[in-house]
């Protein structure tokens, strides 16, 4: 007799295994060490991380109530113990660790590679707050080292954006991640430096893990920083991620967000800025006329007959025709810093590419390279990203047709 064997739903599987891993005696009181990666305090209070070592990784989460008795904050690249249970989370049957316990063993043989290279770029004197460049106040355009498909390229894009329309943005593509990354980046920023376009550098990504993060670690990257005649705002992770290019750079923003904050000023308040200097100004110098006025008044009375009418009418002309230039000389002055700044935005907006979009132009970029200037530079087959105004649409070349030069 055939002998009938169960038929799971994918619930009842994960449930099964669940109570299976709740059975084991070593999976209930449970004692794991390893290296935290990928940590995340949810603001519910949970831990969220994982832990590994130099062969495989586990994910783990401990839930508040345990979270709040720690004697220390856990961080990735932190070597720790930890003690609880495995079990499997039903919702997409990924094993996993509940830890109820921690404690810390020493620092991650990662987290240790970054505390000896940053001791040792200190000591060749890389960090040296003399170094350190100011950071325009209004640049004539802002180059940008980071992923060119990443949250972070438009996040700093809509932050300038809001704050001074039309600012010019160059970016330069690279990958944030993976054994290529510190080469391209500090390619980029050489490239950037070489040519000029912008007046400053900001480089960097979005959060993520200290591996995620470690192309921004590398010596190669940290030298293209402090090596950089562009002043450099570096822009790594969230605001608890801290990389060697913040220590290297001129200023250091805790997101890429923040960075496009600091890196150009809100052009609405520029301009109130400017006219209410031109009315104190005016204020001042009007009241200076006045205080002359009663002075020599005062005087004229001290003196009686000495100075007669006549010359009283005649100083007080004079002095109703230096009020009169004054504020003349005041309302030119202020005309051409409108004009200037007029112009300004105009050139500005000239340069715009995203006005170019508003007249029927998109921006083409491929997968390696980034910018697609000249049809000579696709292939056949190749998939390209076509960016307009209100966003991108992905497509792939199925033939060419190349102009001779003439």
């Amino acid at each position: 007799m055939t002998e009938l064997k169960p038929v799971f739903t994918v619930s009842e599987l994960n449930e099964y295994v669940d109570l299976m891993l709740s059975r084991d005696p070593f999976m209930v009181e449970l004692n794991v060490t390893g290296e935290i990666s990928a940590f995340k305090r949810h603001t519910s209070g949970h831990l969220y991380f994982t832990l590994k070592d130099d062969a495989a990784s586990v994910r783990c989460v401990m839930f508040r109530p345990n979270a709040l008795r720690l004697s220390f904050f856990p961080k990735d690249g932190m070597s720790v113990r930890i003690e609880g249970r495995a079990g499997l989370y039903g919702r997409d049957g990924s094993f996993q660790v509940y830890a109820e316990r921690m404690e810390k063993t020493g620092d991650g043989a990662l987290y240790q590679k970054f505390l000896a290279l940053r001791d040792e770029l200190k000591g060749r004197g890389w960090f040296d707050e003399s170094l350190k460049k100011p950071i325009p106040f209004l640049p004539r355009a802002v180059g940008v080292v980071t992923s060119g498909t990443g949250a972070a390229i438009e996040d700093i894009r809509n932050v300038i954006s809001r704050r001074f329309p039309n600012m010019p943005i160059v970016l330069y593509p690279v990958a944030v991640q993976g054994e290529k990354a510190a080469e391209e980046i500090a390619a980029a920023i050489r490239k950037a430096d070489e040519e000029r376009r912008c007046d400053v550098l900001i480089v960097g990504r979005g959060g993520g893990s200290l591996e995620d993060l470690w192309a921004f670690n590398e010596e190669i990257v940290v030298e293209a920083v402090h090596d950089c005649g562009l002043p450099v705002i570096s822009a790594v992770g969230h605001e608890i991620d801290f990389s060697l290019t913040d220590f290297a750079a001129d200023l250091r923003a805790p997101t890429p967000s923040a960075a496009a904050e600091l890196v150009v000023p809100e052009l609405a308040k520029l301009k109130d800025r400017l006219f209410e200097s031109r009315d104190r100004l005016r204020s001042a110098l009007l009241h200076g006329v006045e205080r002359k006025k009663d002075r020599l008044e005062l005087l004229i009375r001290r003196r009686g007959g000495i100075v007669t009418e006549q010359r009283l009418l005649q100083e007080q002309q004079r002095l109703d025709q230096c009020k009169d230039a004054l504020e003349e000389g005041i309302e030119r002055r202020f005309q051409r810093q409108r004009d200037a700044l007029t112009t300004v935005g105009a050139r500005l907006k000239a340069a715009d590419p995203l006005g170019a979009m508003d007249r029927g132009f998109a921006l083409v970029y491929d997968n390696k390279n980034g910018i697609v200037r000249r049809a000579a530079e696709t292939a056949v087959g190749e998939g390209l990203t076509l960016r307009f105004r209100d966003g991108r649409v992905q497509a792939d070349v199925t033939g060419k047709d190349l102009y001779e030069k003439e």
